[in-house]
């Protein structure tokens, strides 16, 4: 019988892998084909990463963060654009 022999991965890399996997879109799978790695690791790492060390949830945050601000810009912005229209109507009206 021939003795298997796991390889090892350093944890910068299956933290990396993991980021990767719940960041992009595409499958799990997918990711763990192109990262040369096997599904069944890629999903120990992406278990073990968002365990309850809370790494994943606080890298949500910004995003929603970010989110709010820009939706309060573009109240904003909406509300400018309003105020021209009307601007430029009222002058137009004027120069008639």
């Amino acid at each position: 019988m021939s003795s298997r022999k796991y390889k090892q991965y350093p944890a910068e890399f299956r933290e990396s892998s993991a980021k990767l996997a719940l960041e992009t879109d595409q499958p799990m799978s997918q990711t763990a084909r192109e990262l040369g790695v096997t599904p069944k690791s890629l999903y120990s790492w992406v278990n073990a990463y968002s365990g309850d060390n809370g790494k994943t949830r606080t890298s949500k945050e910004p995003a929603s963060e970010e989110i709010k601000n820009l939706k309060k810009e573009l109240a904003r912005v909406k509300l400018e654009r309003d105020i021209l229209k009307k601007a430029a109507a009222y002058f137009a009206k004027d120069a008639l």
